[in-house]
């Protein structure tokens, strides 16, 4: 990794990112590109190697992401990225769910030209995401467009809730990338949300809700909740009825 001066909004020198920075936001990416997937154990003596980094800024990076609740400590195995259980899909993606559906109740149709914009911004960054073929931030941009729908509600409470959930939500995704991988392309991906931002342009609260009950959950609950631990009676009960629909 190398460092250099970069400039703000404003052509303004910043200090470049510490090594610290630059090891946080390249283990973000692997994580949330499926890199390195839930449960895989990280081990500094590979990551300094593999990052061009030492040990100090190195550990710095996984007290962040820790404090992001990306990776957890592991009494026998260290520092493990965070694990998903069937339980923990169950609550992230009924939560998301609940969260975007109040939003598109109360925000479409769109009573705000700025906060449409906002999303059309959002599928463009996005978009350029999927041109670069960065995973990593391809998952963080594909979640920043989602809660610009959000934000379509202009209630600040639900967005704060919405973006509480962020990092665990963009593991899900990221879950969900790695079962469309082999069938869908990037651009592919953002097409499909393309036609999401269509559908909100029209302005149909019923319809917006249905694109999304049909965005793209099916194949991620077939191909990966299978594989995972942890189900509970709650998390049973509600795969068995989605799967009935």
């Amino acid at each position: 990794m190398t460092m250099s001066s970069v400039q703000d909004q404003d052509g303004r020198i910043v200090a470049p990112p510490s090594m610290a920075d630059l090891a946080t936001q390249a283990l973000r990416a692997m994580i949330l590109s499926g890199e390195l997937p839930p449960g895989t154990r990280l081990v500094e003596a590979k990551l300094t190697g593999r990052l061009g980094v030492s040990r100090p800024p190195l550990r710095e990076a996984l007290q962040v992401l820790a404090f992001e609740g990306l990776v957890v400590p592991h009494p026998r195995r260290g520092v493990i990225v965070r694990p998903l259980t069937r339980h923990d899909v169950y609550e992230i993606v009924t939560l998301r769910e609940e969260l975007e559906a109040f939003a598109v109740r109360i925000g479409i149709p769109v009573r705000s030209p700025e906060r449409l914009q906002a999303c059309r911004d959002a599928l463009a960054v996005f978009e350029q995401a999927g041109r670069d073929g960065d995973e990593g931030v391809f998952t963080q941009r594909k979640y920043d467009f989602h809660q610009s729908i959000v934000a379509l509600a202009g209630h600040e409470r639900v967005t704060e809730a919405y973006r509480a959930l962020s990092l665990q939500m963009q593991l899900c995704m990221a879950l969900n990338r790695s079962a469309r991988r082999d069938g869908e392309s990037l651009m592919q991906n953002v097409e499909r949300h393309r036609e999401l931002l269509t559908i909100i342009e029209g302005g149909d609260p019923e319809a917006v809700l249905q694109a999304l009950a049909d965005h793209g959950h099916g194949s991620f609950l077939d191909a990966v909740v299978d594989q995972l631990d942890g189900g509970t009676p709650d998390s049973e009960r509600w795969l068995a009825e989605r799967r009935s629909r």
